[in-house]
């Protein structure tokens, strides 16, 4: 069934082309220092109903086994922002029945489980005419990821993911996402960071208002770095395949991974270099499973 585009979000790909961990909360959290960039590359949330109660189904080629439970992000998403703002219109608001198209992989460095709930954060507030105002509150109770996916703009995201600045201006640059497949747990991650000696000082990352090119983009990123990427390594080795095979790729400029992993990312000079080079990986990763993406940034944002 095809639904009007009112009632669907669609939940892009957040890639962090660099993470540096500045320091650690007294509640456990940890700050950090990252530009958060957009792919075309999504999930998508549709509403149908109204309905009796909240409900979620899921499907898409990575919906087996995730759970539509009172623990899904969704679902967390929903029912927040449905108290929320029941409370401001005297309790004058719908449930629905949503369902969740899951094309992105799972626990993959990318957002995925954090795009879903900023969509259908954004696709709910609309239906309820809410102000977008509260969603930020309600976004930074659910992940560190999800306040800067409600905007969907390339933004520099600092603190917990909560302090979110606009990002310098990107080129027509193109960029390759691989995942091996293979999930990767965020806390045994951290947990591998502090055991390799966790917290270093450094500068706060350059980054200046525009780039006009990607090669101008990554003679500044290669002052950067992941410090998410060596821990992921010692959890998941087929990381480091999956960088050497974006690194050896036609005009390549950039490899490296994203979030936490196991998805890593190539940056091209332009959408079609991106796109060619993923056809030359195409064979190895068809053979080993992996899952690929190719193109441009997704630069436009979204309200919806």
């Amino acid at each position: 069934m095809t639904f009007p585009d009112a009632l669907q979000a669609t939940a892009h790909a957040k890639i962090n082309l660099f993470l540096h961990i500045t320091g650690r909360r007294d509640d456990g959290y940890h700050l950090l220092d990252s530009l958060a960039v957009f792919a075309g590359a999504a999930d998508r949330i549709t509403l149908e109903g109204p309905a009796d109660t909240m409900s979620l189904t899921i499907d898409g080629p990575f919906g087996q086994g995730l759970e539509a439970d009172d623990q899904n992000l969704v679902l967390r998403a929903a029912r927040a922002l449905q108290t929320k703002a029941g409370t401001a219109f005297n309790g004058l608001t719908e449930s629905f029945r949503l369902k969740l198209e899951k094309n992105l992989p799972v626990a993959s460095g990318i957002g995925g489980g954090s795009a879903d709930a900023a969509a259908t954060l954004r696709l709910l507030a609309r239906e309820w005419d809410a102000d977008q105002a509260i969603l930020f509150p309600i976004a930074e109770k659910l992940g560190a990821d999800v306040p800067v996916c409600i905007a969907q703009r390339p933004a520099r995201m600092q603190g917990i993911g909560e302090i979110l600045a606009p990002a310098p201006v990107l080129p027509d640059a193109g960029l390759l996402l691989v995942n091996p497949g293979v999930g990767v747990s965020t806390p045994e991650v951290f947990r591998a960071f502090a055991a390799g000696g966790g917290i270093t000082e450094r500068p706060e990352a350059f980054l200046p208002t525009r780039w006009d090119s990607a090669e101008a983009m990554v003679a500044d990123l290669n002052a950067t770095t992941n410090d998410l990427q060596a821990p992921a390594l010692s959890q998941c080795p087929v990381i480091g395949t999956v960088l050497a095979s974006i690194a050896s790729l036609p005009e390549c400029l950039l490899a490296r991974m994203s979030g936490s992993g196991a998805t890593c990312f190539g940056i091209f000079p332009n959408p079609d270099s991106a796109k060619n080079a993923a056809q030359v990986l195409n064979e190895q990763s068809a053979r080993l499973g992996w899952w690929t993406w190719a193109g441009g940034f997704h630069h436009t944002g979204s309200s919806i």
